[in-house]
């Protein structure tokens, strides 16, 4: 069995990506890095939010991002691929917004690595409610990417956060790891 040196989680925004991270990073035996979108996000100049270069998030939920966004997030996805390379093991939370597209730059990148590709899915009513609660989302990004990010794609493994909590998620993801 080769040994898993990527867990890359595709979810929708409020799906409970990042909970399952947390959750995996305290079952799993060994230690592992943990990346997400969020993190790269914030990470970007305040020039490249709210910017046609950068990111803008629409009224309705919508995500568009520009060229300088585009160029740094290859760059992320190139860094994050070199420490897996280097030994690392990575678990990445993303949000496939280009469907198959996203998917295949994270392959590019991670050619020749072993990767345990993993759908988290939520229902969008509940997914609704958690970006409600959260406060920092605009509203409606939950309930159109909850299936959208999923389409065109399979995973190794998929787990349903709607009724089933992070750390029974991460449980059934951390069996799969070889």
């Amino acid at each position: 069995m080769t040994t898993t040196q990527v867990i890359l989680l595709n979810g929708g925004s409020s799906s409970g990506k990042t909970g399952i991270v947390r959750c995996l990073q305290a079952v799993l035996p060994d230690p592992w890095l943990a990346f997400g979108v969020d993190s790269f996000v914030e990470a970007l100049p305040a020039k490249l939010h709210d910017s046609a270069d950068g990111i803008t998030f629409a009224p309705d939920g919508g995500v568009h991002v520009g060229p300088a966004f585009a160029a740094l997030d290859a760059a992320w996805t190139t860094g994050i691929a070199a420490m897996a390379h280097a030994g690392a093991r990575v678990i990445v939370d993303d949000v496939f917004l280009g469907g198959p597209a996203s998917r295949h730059r994270w392959e590019r990148a991670l050619h020749g690595l072993a990767v345990l590709w993993v759908g988290v899915h939520c229902a969008p009513a509940t997914a609704t409610a958690r970006e409600i609660a959260r406060g920092d989302r605009v509203q409606g990004m939950a309930a159109s990417q909850a299936h959208a990010v999923h389409q065109g794609l399979t995973y190794d493994v998929e787990v349903d956060t709607t009724h089933t909590e992070s750390l029974t998620c991460a449980e059934t993801i951390a069996a799969r790891v070889g």
